[in-house]
């Protein structure tokens, strides 16, 4: 069975190491949306030996820490769903009150069509371009 995020990076990459990558995703209304997925194959955190579980959700956790510093979201949201594409990875997304799906799930329709202010992309343009020195600082 094929895997998307095996074949391909699964969005722009921003940063990797031996056990995973971040990738910036291109979702309309919803700036700073990054992926950290891990390089190989496996479906479930558990699946994942201990010290990678911890490695991993180390580098989520330095991830939304970086946002959370450069963007100063209205609330952040961390998922791992992988119904459709069954490969480890966490969604690490800003909110805010604002955008287009608030207070409901960036997955549910769009409650609003707003634009994204102009400072808060480039913000978000910022966070992304300086996300590998933070996490190359800050992850074990």
């Amino acid at each position: 069975m094929a895997c998307d995020l095996c074949e391909a990076d699964g969005g722009k990459l921003l940063w990797q190491n031996g056990l995973c990558r971040v990738v910036s995703v291109d979702e309309p209304g919803l700036p700073g949306f990054l992926r950290v997925i891990l390089n190989r194959h496996v479906r479930e955190m558990t699946d994942l030996a201990e010290r990678d579980r911890a490695a991993f959700m180390a580098v989520v956790f330095a991830v939304e820490d970086h946002v959370r510093r450069c963007l100063e979201p209205d609330k952040m949201n961390l998922a791992s769903l992988g119904n459709l594409t069954p490969h480890l990875h966490w969604h690490v997304i800003p909110r805010w009150r604002d955008d287009r799906h608030f207070p409901g799930p960036v997955w549910a329709p769009a409650r609003h069509d707003a634009p994204v202010p102009a400072a808060r992309a480039e913000a978000c343009a910022r966070m992304a371009a300086s996300l590998a020195a933070a996490l190359g600082a800050g992850v074990p």
